[in-house]
């Protein structure tokens, strides 16, 4: 099949990869359009899991501002050199997690930083609905945990879908760039400033 500049570029703006890799990724799939967007999303894995160990110590702090002043984030972001930590590329992700904080209200940036409590909290809350309704003990345990599962996709930061591209997960984004800037970026901590919280 020919791979035509109207499909590579919609490619691109699906997935934010250089145009050279979804020209490869079209001609590997024959043209497929979502078979080249798994494609893409499996380099990006692995690109991110070869950089996963270096260390981020250079970066960004960026903010968002919203609603006349009454709702802000600060975010962390962090990459191995100052080089990336100024290109358009890096800051405007910088700003979309700010404004994806700002939005959605993220508990922890990954699961492990999630508090043990407020998982048990949750838990307790689910295993005794599930007693009222009836349901067996080896049937309450899967639910409980299904439950549990969704709720820590929903809190945790990494986890999320992105606001502007439901998509696609901040992980899948983060993974994206990391694939495209070829090196190691971090999202390290974030807070989110609410007037009247």
């Amino acid at each position: 099949m020919k791979i035509t500049s109207q499909m590579v570029k919609e490619l691109r703006e699906k997935t934010n990869a250089g145009m050279m890799d979804c020209k490869k990724a079209l001609g590997e799939t024959d043209g497929d359009m979502e078979k080249a967007v798994d494609l893409l999303r499996q380099k990006g894995l692995a690109v991110a899991a070869k950089r996963a160990d270096r260390a981020t110590s250079e970066g960004v702090v960026e903010c968002y501002i919203h609603a006349g002043g009454k709702l802000g984030v600060m975010v962390e972001v962090g990459c191995e050199t100052d080089f990336v930590a100024k290109t358009d590329d890096f800051k405007a992700f910088a700003r979309d997690i700010a404004m994806h904080v700002a939005a959605v209200n993220p508990v922890a940036v990954s699961r492990e930083e999630i508090p043990a409590d407020l998982v048990e909290r949750e838990k307790a809350i689910y295993v005794k609905q599930a007693q009222e309704s009836g349901k067996p003990e080896n049937i309450i345990e899967k639910i409980v945990s299904g439950k549990i599962e969704k709720f820590i996709s929903e809190i945790c930061l990494l986890e999320q879908k992105f606001v502007k591209n439901p998509d696609l997960s901040v992980q899948d984004l983060l993974n994206e760039l990391v694939a495209k800037m070829g090196e190691n970026i971090s999202i390290k901590r974030f807070a989110r400033f609410q007037v009247g919280e």
